[in-house]
């Protein structure tokens, strides 16, 4: 097989394998594309931390990592072609070694809840089933009704850092959490081109924002929810669920009846809860495998 690093050209093709696996894995249409695969490798230093091999019928596995702090965070897809070649194993030793050569003492690999063969594969090298993600989605019939007396803006660009404050402050009561310096997080979602500042929305208190909301358009087949915090002083207040309804109003404004979001299945805060009393539902789970790096 060839062996190479992944590029941006490949994200097309990437996104197609992807859905494939997805697809094969669930029995259910996939709506992955381009603009999802973006998302998820642009933690990625990929000329070093990516790998695809390819034999005559294309991309036959794939792999990429990025470290954050001490955690090397992975992800391995190998079509049902290849499972019986050993390109798994090499694949996660390759986001191990790398993760290594971040600094990284322990790793993270992320796969369908629906791939046996991943979680075989994984068990097999040391790793442990320690987290659970669900995709929640909302198939819209009609516009909803926001939440009166709730005020929500759209940012302006001179507020960018208070409204990152405001998220990183929010999730450090989660799983894992790791801060990104302001600047890195910027400059990361403004490459993007689902980048649009008028769907990152927020709510103020006394003047000060309280609760913020990053959303993108065009992904996962419809509008998604990147990001939805609520600063601790804020919560109880019913600020989430304004954001949610807004966004989904705003969503279905521009034709997009469908949006999804990812959530941690024990987030802390009781997020899972909120998406459904809104009408979400779960769509899909994801597993977070964990080893020591030793």
């Amino acid at each position: 097989m060839n062996v190479r690093p992944l590029t941006d050209d490949d994200l097309p093709a990437l996104a197609e394998f992807l859905a494939r696996d997805e697809e094969r894995l669930t029995g259910r249409p996939s709506r992955i594309a381009a603009g999802d695969v973006r998302e998820w490798t642009s933690y990625a230093k990929l000329e070093d931390d990516s790998w695809v091999h390819e034999d005559e019928s294309g991309m036959a596995a794939v792999a990429w990592m990025h470290a954050s702090d001490s955690l090397g965070i992975g992800i391995v897809a190998v079509t049902d072609r290849a499972e019986a070649t050993g390109i798994g194993n090499e694949l996660v030793e390759h986001t191990e070694r790398s993760a290594r050569r971040h600094g990284a003492t322990r790793m993270h690999q992320f796969a369908l809840g629906a791939d046996t063969y991943a979680r075989e594969l994984l068990a097999s090298l040391g790793y442990e089933d320690v987290r659970r993600f669900y995709e929640m989605a909302i198939e819209l019939t009609e516009r909803p009704e926001v939440v009166a007396g709730v005020e929500v803006e759209s940012l302006q660009p001179d507020e960018a850092e208070a409204f990152y404050d405001v998220l990183d402050e929010a999730f450090q009561d989660h799983w894992e959490h790791h801060s990104t310096p302001f600047a890195e997080w910027y400059e990361r979602h403004a490459a993007s081109p689902n980048f649009d500042l008028s769907l990152w929305f927020l709510i103020r208190s006394e003047g000060e924002i309280a609760a913020v909301a990053r959303n993108e358009a065009n992904r996962n087949g419809g509008g998604y929810v990147g990001a939805l915090g609520v600063r601790r002083a804020g919560r109880g207040r019913g600020y989430a669920k304004a954001l949610l309804y807004h966004t989904f109003a705003e969503f279905w404004d521009r034709g997009m009846p469908r949006v999804t979001l990812g959530v941690d299945a024990t987030n802390p805060t009781g997020a899972t809860h909120l998406y459904e009393r809104v009408g979400m539902h779960v769509e899909a789970e994801n597993i977070v495998y964990e080893k020591a790096l030793v």
